[in-house]
């Protein structure tokens, strides 16, 4: 196993290789598959996978870690990784649809359920009148964010709106909460200054909280449709070495380990 992890700005900087200006973000070809990962529960799980399943297979992998959701699929996209494993079929289809990239959905991994988070507040009624709520700036975690508040009726949204919700859809808002978009990966460090946060399991987990045990609220796993997955560039999908990672990471030692491991907070799909 080889094992990399780019963080933020270097990400940025690496994908700027082809045109010279630093060093490739990827090694020389050498027979392993690339995949770009989110540090947890992704990387942990495809690490698992390495150590434990790989090799008896046949795969050789190199584990790329990212800090961020834009630039796995951008060098997905370059071909600078051969796959990447950190996202949900919704934010897969936005991507695409706004970045022009053809990148395609191979097999549902895990679900990451999306939580609210409070260092001010133990409960939800706790959540101070004018209260500022910060959730993800990317579009479909936004609207999840602000499902997951109408669901246990912080907020009321437009009829029809669902996960494509946006600020501008809040029809009823009782304690008057104001909304902060940032970064998801930002998520978990503004928890010292707002009163609450919506997070993304895999930054929650990261960052050290209990998403079953310590969010106000968690998101509903029946018929969710933010299951995270094994992502390629569109006609990759037959590719041997792809489906080979794509039924070890749905093997039911995998499985087995994310119960063991997450306790809840990380559910393995079907």
């Amino acid at each position: 196993m080889k094992f990399r992890r780019i963080v933020g700005a270097a990400a940025l900087a690496l994908s700027l290789a082809a045109c010279g200006t630093s060093q490739s973000a990827t090694s020389e070809p050498d027979g392993a598959l690339k995949i770009g990962v989110s540090p947890v529960p992704h990387g942990e799980i495809v690490k698992y996978v390495d150590e434990n399943l790989a090799e008896a297979a046949g795969l050789d992998l190199e584990i790329v870690e990212f800090t961020d959701y834009v630039q796995p699929n951008v060098q997905l996209s370059e071909g600078k990784l051969d796959a990447n494993f950190f996202q949900h079929r919704p934010y897969l289809d936005d991507f695409n649809s706004s970045k022009g990239t053809d990148l395609a959905f191979v097999a549902p991994v895990h679900l990451e359920p999306l939580g609210l988070y409070s260092k001010k507040a133990t409960e939800l009624g706790g959540l101070p009148d004018g209260g500022t709520v910060a959730v993800p700036n990317d579009a479909t975690n936004l609207g999840r964010a602000l499902k997951l508040l109408a669901d246990n009726g912080v907020i009321t949204l437009k009829e029809g709106a669902g996960t494509a919700a946006t600020e501008r859809d809040v029809t009823g808002n009782p304690k008057n909460l104001r909304f902060e978009p940032l970064e998801a990966a930002q998520l978990p460090r503004s928890l010292e200054d707002v009163d609450a946060a919506v997070i993304n399991g895999n930054y929650a987990i990261e960052a050290g909280l209990k998403p079953a045990s310590e969010a106000l609220v968690l998101e509903k796993t029946e018929a969710n449709p933010y299951v995270n997955g094994l992502v390629v560039a569109a006609g990759k999908e037959q590719d041997p070495d792809v489906v080979t990672l794509a039924k070890l990471l749905q093997d039911q030692k995998v499985k087995d380990f994310i119960a063991q491991k997450y306790a809840g907070s990380v559910i393995a799909a079907g």
